[in-house]
Formats: structure tokens, sequence, C-alpha cells
């Protein structure tokens, strides 16, 4: 039986998770929440792609190309690109450390 693929893109500052801000964005990095999330679906005949980029025009490019295949769903997790003041506020708070 074929797996069902999902592509999960994360945008900017979430390569950033586990060391930025621990106190309000918790300990674990990316790659743990990744490892995390392919184990619990271990069982489950699930395919997950994952791509990060802090580059908007990467993100849109990906998202381009993923409707070439075959993923059940895309789902993203556009950090600071929901919010265009955050981005900003996050990019310069990450210059000052």
């Amino acid at each position: 039986m074929k797996k069902t693929e999902f592509l999960i893109i994360n945008g900017p500052n979430l390569n950033m998770l586990g060391s930025r801000e621990p106190e309000i964005y918790g300990t674990l990095t990316l790659t743990e929440i990744q490892m995390f999330t392919e184990k619990s679906l271990e069982q489950d005949n699930v395919s997950l792609e994952w791509y990060q980029s802090n580059i908007e025009g990467e993100i849109v490019t990906k998202i381009q190309e993923a409707s070439k295949k075959n993923y059940k769903a895309l789902i993203i997790n556009p950090r600071a690109y929901s919010n265009t003041s955050a981005r900003s506020l996050y990019t310069s708070d990450d210059a000052d450390d």
C-alpha cells in the first residue's frame, strides 16, 4: 500500500527552536519535533517531507513545486510571515544576540 505523503513547511526562525527564547518557545529543536512526529506516525502509513527556510521566495517556490507532486496535504507554519510586523521584530531581535 502506498504511503500518504504530506509536505510540512516551516518558516522563518523556526530553525532557532530550542535555543531562542526557550522560556517562551520551549527547549525542543525543530529536528527533535520532526523526529517525535515521525515516530508518532510510524504505524500510520504516512510519509512526511520537511522543509524549512528563512527566505520567503524559497518557501513560495517550494509551494509551487508541491503542486506538481502527489501530496495529500501541505501543512505550513509560516511563523513570522503570518504577521509582517512580527517578522521585522524577530529579525531585529535575532541580530542583537
